[in-house]
Formats: C-alpha cells, structure tokens, sequence
C-alpha cells in the first residue's frame, strides 16, 4: 500500500527557511500529482503547492515567490524548499499524491494517499 512520509519540519524565526520532504513507498507507478497541504486547528485543510509528473507547478497566492514545490520521481521523495517563513505559516503540512485529471493547489479531493503531517511552527 502507498505510503507518503514527511520529514524536516520543525521550528524557526521569521524570515527563516525550512525544507520539507516527503518520501513515497509502495506503489507501482510515480503518481500524477503530488503536493502539500497545511492545517491550523479548527480550519479546513488547505493547499500549498502541487507538482505534476512534467514539473508543472501550481502554487497558493499566500506562498508564490516564497516557497518551491519540486520532486525526484528517480528517489520516489517530493520536497518544498520554504523561504521568507512567516508566522502565518505556521501550520502542520501534509504530502499527498494523487491521479486525478488536474493537478491544482487547492485540489484536495482529488489527491488518494497522504501522509500524518509534520508541524511546521514560524515565530515572529
């Protein structure tokens, strides 16, 4: 079964920088989507950035310019390199894959598989 593990979360300052990685297992084929998703308590889940198998990218407003979704289909490991962080992203981050028709940021739904999150916590 398809496993998706975060790692590299943590703690900084504002204005620090953080990597993100997730690493895949147990499926046949790379899937055609994968992203990140952030949660804070008490909101819906909402999405980051997405990757396509092509390297097509879809980012969030909130971090386009900031942070950099990218993904090595060869190490089955998808990455968000995160600059400028501010406390507004503090959030626990989720990774998921998925082989619906689009690959958007805000496409949850359409993403199958996702990882437990990792906590991602930016102080001013």
């Amino acid at each position: 079964q398809v496993q998706l593990v975060e790692s590299g979360g943590g703690e900084r300052q504002s204005g620090g920088s953080l990597r993100l990685s997730c690493t895949a297992s147990g499926y046949s084929a790379s899937p055609y989507c994968m992203g990140w998703f952030r949660q804070i308590p008490g909101v819906e889940r909402l999405g980051v950035a997405t990757i396509d198998t092509d390297g097509k990218t879809s980012y969030s407003p909130s971090v386009k310019g900031r942070f950099t979704i990218s993904r090595d289909t060869a190490k089955n490991t998808l990455y968000l390199q995160m600059n400028s962080l501010k406390p507004e992203d503090t959030a626990m981050y989720y990774c998921a894959a998925g082989n619906g028709y689009y690959c958007l940021y805000n496409d949850y739904l359409g993403m199958d598989y996702w990882g437990k999150g990792i906590q991602v916590t930016i102080s001013s």
